[in-house]
């Protein structure tokens, strides 16, 4: 007999997690509660609970976060400009920590004993959900399936649901991309199929949300992003909530080729895996957002959020949004974003985001004493002499004593 009586199951309403919902129900004797979270995935997420209702779940939870979503995390990794391995805006790992967030949340609202989760024991969203649920709910037990079952197959699972009374639209799901995939607002995911060859070019007929920089407009799309406190609150003057600004930016990027990447990262669990992505609206605000920190921030600042982003773009990745070093880095990076407010100026061609304007009444930037004409006295040209013969000081002592660089 099981000692779980109730599990809170993360439910697309897609293949797999319709058989994991029936298998739960089946192998553990339980009740199964669904949710659902519309984290802005482009796809209707209401048909979810008619799938549920038909396997006979009764409490049914389904949310609309894209507005926490991006206002809550996608914003606070936008504050340190993060860049995991130096290209992947890390659009799926962000994600993770507000779904395990409201999976904790439901758990507890509901009395539930588990939560339960589609991620395969390959990849990284394992760690991410289960990192995050513990983190939030020490004792919470955690049911992967994926690591339990023998239904390793897409065929196998098929053949589940015509053996349980799944209801599945098998047309539907022949015509299914062959790429795994994952969306939400700030990119779109794929991986699989001929990207496991990593010499193959992905097809173009793949990309969803981004037309190719040969087939962009000819002429230069401009934007203008204003920045409060390292956030961006309006675009070309119109003020705009956290998620209006990604969807339009997504759109604007995704007009004009901008936001493909083709990766092969490192993930947590030690194997290297190859993935295509597109993330416009984030491609975007980085450039726009450190254009805006090069007036606004300190030197030894900007240069320390330099050093730290590495560390806290392997936390997110690897699931550790929860963590206290996460979330010590994170008092810190939002300390420094309170200059930085103004105005950025981009212009859009064919698959390049260039900057072409900033400013900010907290700018930095001394005309005065830049200027490569008279400077009126705001810079003595002299003073540098000893500043050179200073730092130059213990490689001159060393030289001398025979430590020759050469």
């Amino acid at each position: 007999m099981s000692d779980i009586n109730k599990v809170v199951l993360a439910y697309s309403g897609g293949l797999d997690t319709s058989v994991i919902a029936r298998w739960l129900q089946d192998t553990y004797n339980c009740e199964v509660v669904t949710f659902t979270a519309d984290i802005g995935q482009g796809e209707e997420v209401e048909p979810a609970r008619a799938k549920a209702q038909a396997m006979g779940i009764r409490e049914i939870y389904i949310d609309d976060l894209r507005e926490e979503f991006v206002r809550d995390f996608v914003f606070p990794m936008f504050r340190a400009n993060t860049v995991y391995e130096g290209e992947y805006l890390l659009g799926t790992s962000i994600a993770r920590p507000l779904i395990a967030k409201r999976l904790i949340e439901i758990a507890n609202e509901t009395g539930a004993d588990a939560i339960s989760h589609g991620a395969t024991g390959k990849g990284n969203d394992q760690v991410r959900f289960e990192l995050g649920a513990y983190a939030l709910k020490p004792g919470i037990r955690v049911i992967a399936p994926w690591r339990e079952w023998d239904l390793n197959s897409r065929e196998a699972l098929m053949a589940y649901c015509a053996s349980h009374d799944i209801p599945v639209d098998y047309s539907n799901a022949k015509k299914k991309s062959p790429y795994s995939m994952d969306a939400n607002l700030l990119h779109i995911s794929y991986e699989g199929d001929i990207l496991e060859d990593p010499w193959a070019e992905p097809e173009e007929d793949m990309w969803r949300w981004s037309v190719s920089p040969e087939a962009a407009p000819d002429q230069s799309t401009y934007i203008e992003l204003d920045f409060e406190r390292g956030d961006i609150v309006a675009i070309d003057g119109q003020a705009m909530s956290p998620a209006t600004v990604l969807e339009h930016l997504n759109e604007v990027g995704g007009a004009n080729g901008v936001g493909r990447d083709d990766i092969v990262e490192n993930r947590y669990v030690g194997m290297k895996s190859r993935g295509c992505y597109e993330t416009p609206g984030g491609t975007i605000m980085l450039k726009a957002h450190r254009a805006m920190e090069s007036l606004t921030l300190d030197r030894e600042v900007t240069h320390l959020k330099d050093e730290l982003m590495p560390r806290y773009a392997n936390l997110i990745y690897n699931g550790y949004w929860w963590s206290p070093e996460r979330r010590m880095l994170q008092t810190a990076i939002d300390d420094s974003q309170t200059v930085v407010n103004g105005k950025v100026r981009l212009k859009l061609y064919k698959g390049n985001v260039m900057v072409v304007g900033r400013q900010s009444a907290d700018s930095l930037f001394d005309e005065s004493i830049a200027t490569f004409e008279a400077d009126q006295g705001a810079y003595n040209q002299a003073d540098a002499e000893g500043f050179i013969k200073l730092n130059a000081l213990r490689m001159r002592i060393a030289a001398s004593k025979g430590r020759s660089p050469l």
